[in-house]
């Protein structure tokens, strides 16, 4: 009999949640190891090597570690949940002129989902994953994520979604941990691979970092669709041609293929006109944003204005806002402008380091 329990470790074959898993296994949990197929590389139109969470090797090297430490490991294959529900989701967003963030809906739908059932079948009590974040349970009764030590690599904003009943079985060993910190661990298990592994800041489905390819080997007739279609100002003025409106993005400067004397940035983005909107820096910027989708973590609910720092994308430091729960919505009030505002990404409110919960912008 274990000290702690059975726990189900989510194991990518990289660093993270391969020290995670030693390090819940040398605690005295009962540790079993899962790595979950999401997707398949050829079925994606890449041009260079298999890498990352699903490639072959990692598998392998997760593999490799449950049975040097003697703990089982097993493969899940979710290739069809994910597909349906993370890529579709991805081209439909971008077919209608929003950016969408497909690891917040993974997280959300699609792993935690799996990893419980997984969970379940083999009679464990929680799960975990290799996250920089830190979740405790409060007096409220609510379990709150909160910002992992290392604010390089926290990750909280991307576990907006994650459901009360699901965060109750869940733990981040690393969230009191800093990256060197566990590579050095790493070195100290005497995996010295494992420790220099380099990290990927990609979308583990699009190959070669290029999503307007992906697009296009997803969407066989997509150029026909959308190409030829016009540049213009917020005034309607007509400037150019674009490539197709989904190969923009709110915010994007760089690539538009156009000089009109000063720099540009992409302001709108209207599918059903086929147009993409060109202003200033000083029309993208903004002071208040509306959020739908809402997931709150914190409070049960916020209908009173409270405070917050809000995210609107992953490395964004946040704004100081004001907040009010609207019914299925959640109105921000940014104290200052701020730039960029991209439907449907994600917007994630903090109260200090803890999440107060999350949705996509409107």
């Amino acid at each position: 009999m274990s000290k702690h329990g059975r726990i189900l470790v989510a194991m990518s074959g990289g660093v993270d949640s391969s020290v995670a898993a030693v390090m819940l296994h040398e605690q005295g949990y009962e540790v079993i190891g899962l790595t979950m197929k999401t997707w398949d590389y050829a079925s994606s139109g890449g041009s260079s090597k298999e890498t990352g969470c699903c490639s072959l090797d990692s598998i392998n090297d997760a593999r490799a570690l449950a049975v040097g430490y003697g703990f089982p490991h097993y493969i899940l294959d979710i290739r069809n949940e994910f597909g349906d529900f993370v890529i579709d989701n991805f081209v439909d967003e971008y077919l209608a002129g929003r950016t969408p963030n497909p690891c917040v809906l993974c997280n959300t739908h699609i792993k935690w989902d799996a990893l419980l059932k997984r969970a379940d079948k083999l009679d464990c009590e929680f799960i975990a994953t290799g996250h920089y974040a830190n979740i405790r349970l409060q007096d409220n009764g609510r379990y709150v994520i909160s910002k992992g030590k290392d604010e390089n690599k926290d990750q909280s904003y991307v576990l907006w979604g994650v459901s009360q009943q699901n965060l109750a079985r869940t733990k981040f060993p690393l969230g009191s941990f800093s990256k060197p910190e566990i590579r050095q661990m790493a070195l100290d298990m005497g995996q010295v691979e494992l420790a220099g592994k380099s990290e990927s800041y990609e979308i583990c489905f699009v190959p070669d970092n290029d999503y307007r390819a992906f697009l296009r080997h997803k969407v066989g007739d997509l150029e026909e669709r959308v190409a030829g279609g016009n540049f213009v100002l917020t005034d309607g003025t007509i400037v150019g041609k674009h490539q197709g409106y989904p190969f923009y993005t709110i915010g994007q400067r760089k690539g538009l293929g156009i000089a009109l004397g000063q720099p540009m940035f992409v302001t709108n983005i209207n599918p059903d006109t086929n147009t993409v909107v060109l202003g200033t820096a000083d029309e993208l910027e903004r002071k208040q944003a509306w959020v739908k989708n809402l997931n709150l973590v914190k409070y049960a609910n916020i209908n009173e204005p409270i405070e917050a720092i809000t995210k609107i994308r992953y490395k964004d430091a946040g704004t100081q806002s004001s907040i009010l729960q609207m019914g299925e919505h959640m109105k921000v009030d940014f104290h200052h402008t701020v730039s960029g505002i991209a439907p449907g990404q994600s917007a994630v409110f903090y109260e200090g380091n803890d999440l107060l919960g999350g949705g996509f912008l409107m």
